[in-house]
């Protein structure tokens, strides 16, 4: 009797031992073992998919090895997620994403200036950090236009940009010349003038003022005469008022005074290069400048206001993260958007590549380098007209004139035409493109 009983205990064991078998089996066959985890600590349908993000980018000065860093502790941080930075330079950045949309292998994500350029194909943000007006909420107003079409975002602010002014401290205190040290006593234009040709006289200098070849710094000159390029309401051109073209006489006469040296803007002179010589006064740039002349060794160097005219303006610019529909991997992109956006990641951005902060959180910041002359770049945009953003928001319009405005303001500086003349053949792109609209 006892045999009979230690014989079907032993069959009995020896199914179960072989049905917990069959078990284990059957679990490895469809994936990871229950309780396994992966490099992330999520466990079996935990696990995240492993993803790359095609992130195109664009350097203008240390920020790119600012924006490694970050990329780099936020795959520390998502294991299953890989940032491929795309670096291209920002002349080849349009035709790059050109090219990678219409092959039908749109990027992840890049860093882009003319947000309107790509609105069509731009993936919208909303459903992925809430409501326009909640996601909004946390930037500056005046940027609003860039980023925000219909109700979607299109992208997410990075860092703002402000049009100003770098001067050669070493040439000015050779010349006994004074810059304006508050906002209660800055320069006009008259008087800005007179100082730089004080600065070449007696400082030295081979050049009073280098110009950005560009018509976004151009402008800025535009709104401090009291014009702009398009009118209030948007629905005509505005450029070729007599604000306008006082504005573009006064810097046609600065280049045949010899202020302004004509190797900029009539030539492919780097008006980088001419300030870091030492022999120009000043040098009409953006914030962004400062980190590319940090390393200027050889004079003194700093930020003092612009000149007024009518009134005082900057223009307010900035770079922006935008995702593209189609890539298949908008909810992970989404998702890093989302991160560098963030008040934490956004200040380390700007404070590392000496930008200045979009985040009304991020106003001051402490940098190591700059501190005062960003408070100076700052103020420049706390006073600039709203006409500045109306203008420059406008990216379904803005790119259909622009190389347009630019040529027509050297066709006034080389006397081909007048400044009447010039701007009254932009006003009619600008009319056209406004009528194009829709269509």
């Amino acid at each position: 009797m006892m045999k009979r009983v230690k014989s079907t205990m032993l069959l009995s064991l020896a199914a179960v031992l072989t049905l917990g078998t069959a078990a284990c089996s059957s679990g490895n066959s469809g994936g990871s073992q229950a309780g396994a985890k992966d490099a992330a600590g999520n466990t079996g349908s935990e696990a995240k998919k492993e993803v790359t993000l095609d992130y195109v980018w664009f350097t203008d000065g240390i920020e790119g090895e600012v924006m490694k860093a970050i990329t780099a502790d936020y795959q520390k941080e998502n294991p299953h997620v890989k940032i491929n930075l795309i670096e291209v330079p920002f002349k080849d950045l349009g035709t790059k994403l050109k090219t990678m949309i219409s092959g039908g292998k749109p990027p992840a994500l890049t860093r882009i200036t003319d947000t309107g350029l790509f609105a069509n194909q731009a993936l919208d943000l909303t459903p992925y950090v809430g409501s326009a007006d909640s996601f909004t909420s946390q930037y500056i107003d005046s940027i609003k236009p860039y980023y925000v079409v219909d109700n979607k975002i299109i992208a997410a602010p990075m860092d703002v940009t402000a049009n100003g002014i770098i001067y050669n401290k070493t040439l000015f205190d050779k010349a006994g010349v004074k810059v304006p040290t508050s906002k209660d006593n800055i320069w006009t234009w008259d008087e800005f003038n007179a100082s730089l040709k004080q600065v070449m006289e007696k400082g030295g200098a081979k050049s009073g003022l280098v110009w950005d070849f560009t018509p976004h710094r151009w402008s800025t000159m535009l709104y401090q005469f009291g014009g702009s390029m398009i009118s209030a309401d948007g629905k005509k051109a505005a450029i070729n008022s007599p604000e306008g073209v006082q504005a573009l006489e006064y810097f046609v006469k600065l280049h045949k005074d010899g202020i302004i040296p004509p190797s900029v803007w009539l030539g492919s002179e780097n008006p980088n290069n001419l300030f870091r010589s030492g022999t120009v006064a000043v040098h009409w740039a953006g914030n962004w400048m400062l980190s590319n002349y940090k390393d200027i060794d050889t004079f003194e160097w700093g930020v003092t206001y612009m000149p007024k005219q009518k009134i005082r303006s900057s223009v307010p610019g900035g770079k922006y993260v935008m995702a593209f529909k189609g890539s298949g991997v908008e909810k992970e992109t989404a998702e890093f958007i989302k991160y560098l956006s963030s008040k934490e990641v956004n200040a380390r951005f700007n404070k590392e590549s000496l930008f200045i902060s979009p985040r009304k959180d991020n106003a001051k910041l402490e940098y190591a380098f700059g501190k005062e002359m960003f408070e100076v770049f700052a103020d420049e945009l706390a006073n600039t007209t709203p006409l500045a953003a109306n203008d420059w928001s406008r990216q379904d319009i803005v790119p259909k004139f622009s190389t347009d405005l630019r040529s027509h303001i050297v066709e006034a500086i080389s006397g081909k035409a007048t400044a009447q003349d010039a701007l009254d053949k932009t006003a009619k792109l600008i009319d056209k493109a406004i009528g194009e609209q829709g269509k």
